[in-house]
């Protein structure tokens, strides 16, 4: 069994994501947006172990409480490899909003394509949906129906693709590929706003038509 929390942080009410597995008590932080020490608090009070920081991309907004989370918790950051340049300037990405973030420590693990990662008993796979920023990735429940689209896909809406590194063509390519082939059950967890599931980005989204 497993349980999801979603906590909207940060000036651009980024959500990030607590996964945690009921039966081992381990868990998994996914973009860690900002205010990591309440972060690790919220999974305190559930009596979960961070096992994992999972990062769709490194955009400053989704990686602006990494530093102090990974000083609360110790726990491995994960991150596609062609995000990692990108992560590297996340100061100088807020500051350019007038907004201040802690330089975030290294990765110490790399993502790639296809790949399954284990949150205690759940199985997560690592899809590649590059476009909105370098390196982005969604991660998969395939036993729970849920995916978690970062700022890939949004509820009637898809990433932006004005920033450094985005393309709308890219995008829309990763899109189709990864998510819109997944059930149209499927619940899609996004980087900012309401959740929405694929059958209804399949129909009524105006992107994707």
């Amino acid at each position: 069994m497993i349980k999801i929390l979603q906590l909207p942080l940060g000036p651009l009410q980024t959500n990030c994501y607590l996964l945690g597995c009921e039966e081992t008590m381990q868990a998994a932080i996914i973009d860690p947006a900002w205010n990591g020490r309440a972060i690790a608090a919220t999974a305190d009070e559930q009596g979960w172990e961070i096992t994992q920081i999972l990062l769709t991309h490194s955009h400053f907004d989704h990686i602006g409480g990494l530093a102090d989370l990974k000083s609360a918790t110790h726990a491995p950051i994960y991150i596609h490899p062609e995000a990692i340049p990108m992560m590297q300037t996340a100061t100088m990405q807020a500051a350019l909003y007038q907004m201040h973030i802690p330089a975030p420590p290294p990765p110490d693990e790399m993502l790639h394509e296809g790949q399954t990662l284990t949150v205690g008993n759940c199985s997560l796979r690592v899809l590649y949906t590059p476009g909105h920023a370098p390196g982005h990735v969604s991660f998969y429940l395939p036993e729970h129906g849920v995916v978690f689209s970062g700022d890939a896909l949004f509820q009637n809406s898809i990433g932006r693709t004005d920033l450094p590194g985005g393309d709308y063509h890219t995008l829309i390519r990763a899109i189709q590929r990864e998510l819109l082939s997944l059930p149209d059950e499927t619940h899609v967890l996004s980087g900012h706003g309401p959740a929405t599931t694929i059958g209804e980005e399949r129909r009524n989204n105006p992107f994707l038509q």
